[in-house]
């Protein structure tokens, strides 16, 4: 604070005194202009302006997985050829009477560059069920597959919590929600028991409601708190998304554990749906967080397979690259 000297100092004289109180004015205004500066909109602006977009040009590698109905073959012998031939390194078999299949699947993974990526579903029965049998159902069956995926080393069992037509469901309601993550927990131990996870699928409105964004179900996996329970995404549902870099990101290396991948209109073969089949978004945040799992197909074809199937994998494969 200034504090003006006693005029009749003899070290001092009145015009002295002056100059210093204009300098201080002087000193307090240049201040308080530059606070007002600071502290307004077009600062704020220059703030928040957006970084620079990270480095995505890592070593990471794309590691694509097929579900057992992508491949031709007979045999599962025909399809891991088929798939080694392609360079696909995962194999994502249905969950349904997965326990009575680990002796067959393992064999046939003898000896190749290909393991279990992800169990799709299989179970009986959904976990929102309001009637204690079909939940019971769910619960058994469920159990069942998580044991078998752990035999299997597969990266974890793909749920959904309710789809549209399961019916009756318990109400979206914040009770339910509790109600869904105390469940999640349990299972979630158990699958850590097992050596996999449980793995919460996002779907579009379409399918379901109760879980559209894989930034609410990430979040779902951390109020879970388990280290079982973690999430995916998946192109095809992500139109629900407004950002398919944001929507990874949401879930970060932490929660996200699977990806499906098919054409952005039909749900069929990438590339099928020509310039609408744009995965460079998602794959740079993949690529920034170094996502080590699977990208895996699920989808059909509108072609001939042995055409489409090929160049779907070259078209990944060169996005993946581009970020």
């Amino acid at each position: 604070m200034f504090r003006e000297r006693d005029v009749n100092s003899p070290c001092i004289n009145a015009n002295t005194t002056i100059m210093e109180r204009r300098d201080f004015l002087k000193s307090t205004v240049a201040g308080a202009a530059t606070l007002a500066l600071a502290s307004s909109p077009l600062a704020l602006l220059s703030s928040c302006a957006p970084k620079e977009k990270k480095d995505s040009k890592k070593n990471v590698t794309l590691n694509l997985s097929f579900q057992e109905g992508t491949a031709p073959g007979g045999s599962l012998a025909e399809k891991f050829d088929y798939m080694e031939n392609l360079g696909i390194t995962g194999f994502e078999p249905g969950g349904h009477n997965l326990a009575n299949r680990v002796e067959e699947i393992t064999q046939a993974l003898s000896g190749r560059n290909i393991r279990v990526s992800a169990i799709c579903a299989g179970f009986s029965g959904f976990i929102l069920a309001e009637d204690p049998a079909v939940k019971a159902e769910f619960d058994a069956t469920m159990r069942d597959i998580v044991a078998a995926a752990g035999e299997l080393k597969s990266t974890g069992v793909i749920m959904v919590p309710a789809f549209n037509g399961q019916v009756p469901c318990l109400p979206h309601t914040m009770q339910t929600r509790n109600y869904l993550c105390e469940q999640l927990h349990e299972l979630g131990e158990y699958a850590v028991k097992c050596g996999t996870t449980i793995i919460l699928e996002p779907l579009n409105r379409r399918e379901c409601f109760y879980l559209r964004l894989v930034s609410d179900a990430a979040a779902i996996c951390r109020d879970a708190q388990s280290e079982g329970v973690k999430c995916m995404g998946d192109f095809w549902h992500m139109q629900e998304e407004t950002s398919d870099y944001a929507a990874f990101m949401s879930a970060g290396k932490e929660y996200l554990q699977h990806v499906h991948v098919a054409s952005r209109g039909r749900r069929i073969m990438p590339g099928e749906d020509g310039e609408k089949d744009n995965y460079l978004e998602g794959m740079r945040a993949l690529k920034e967080m170094e996502y080590d799992k699977f990208i895996s197909f699920e989808c059909g074809t509108a072609g001939d397979r042995a055409v489409t199937l090929p160049a779907a994998v070259e078209l990944l494969r060169a996005q993946w690259e581009q970020v």
